[in-house]
């Protein structure tokens, strides 16, 4: 077994286990937010009409919808889409004209986003089982790629920032909300794969993150509105401060 395949089925167990109502994200509390529920991370009036069962799955740490700035007819594709929050009220700004598409790994993450579609009576959207590092999605077919709290359990970033290139069309761009660091974790906090599936120690410095967008091709790289996010790993022996950002990029035409 590889590590990479390894840190892949403890991710794929960990959520899992949430989407069956299991267990909590990271450790006895939420994953990568202040507080349990939604309304910590997105305007409430965007979570309306929202069922629990949805909002109760809002396992982020941002709000990447609004910062994507999405248009009526644009197609969105949701990187490790989850019960599917994001890739609904991505629907709803997008209009019957655009489309959604929502990719995830694990088959009861999948089984609850397609169940609170069902519930919602949502057309425009549709999930799909894949790895964000080989995405089920074609070349150049999406406008706006989102993720939110996703990228940073990835063994292989660059692989999921070149998938994320591949599929946008010319002119498209990423918005995430993603956990960061200054500075890097030591050897033996990055081999503890449970804290790893908890956004934590998957997390890499701030500055080699946006070098690796780079590598993948994305110009206009900005991160803004980085918060400490000690509320997920308070501070300890050989961590670097951990922060919560909202990052945005575009591929150039």
């Amino acid at each position: 077994m590889t590590q990479f395949t390894e840190i892949h089925e403890v991710i794929q167990q960990r959520y899992g286990a949430i989407a069956e109502g299991r267990g909590g994200c990271c450790g006895p509390a939420d994953c990568c937010s202040e507080t349990s529920n939604a309304t910590s991370l997105y305007n409430t009036t965007l979570l309306e009409e929202l069922p629990v069962e949805v909002t109760d799955l809002a396992l982020g740490c941002g709000d990447p919808v609004t910062i994507a700035g999405l248009r009526a007819g644009e197609r969105v594709l949701d990187l490790g889409s989850g019960g599917g929050i994001d890739c609904f009220l991505a629907a709803r700004q997008v209009g019957p004209t655009g489309r959604v598409i929502g990719v995830d790994m694990t088959p009861a993450m999948l089984a609850k986003a397609n169940a609170n579609k069902a519930r919602l009576g949502v057309e425009n959207v549709e999930f799909r089982q894949g790895q964000i590092e080989a995405l089920p999605v074609e070349d150049e077919s999406v406008d706006v790629v989102m993720s939110n709290c996703v990228i940073n359990l990835a063994p292989d970033k660059l692989a999921v920032f070149r998938e994320a290139f591949r599929v946008l069309r010319p002119g498209g761009r990423i918005a995430i909300s993603d956990i960061v660091t200054e500075g890097e974790f030591s050897e033996e906090l990055r081999a503890d794969l449970s804290r790893w599936a908890e956004c934590v120690t998957g997390a890499i410095d701030v500055n080699a993150y946006v070098a690796l967008m780079q590598q993948a091709g994305f110009t206009e790289i900005t991160v803004t509105d980085k918060r400490s996010a000690e509320d997920i790993a308070p501070m300890q022996p050989g961590m670097p401060k951990i922060y919560s950002a909202r990052i945005t990029a575009v591929k150039a035409k």
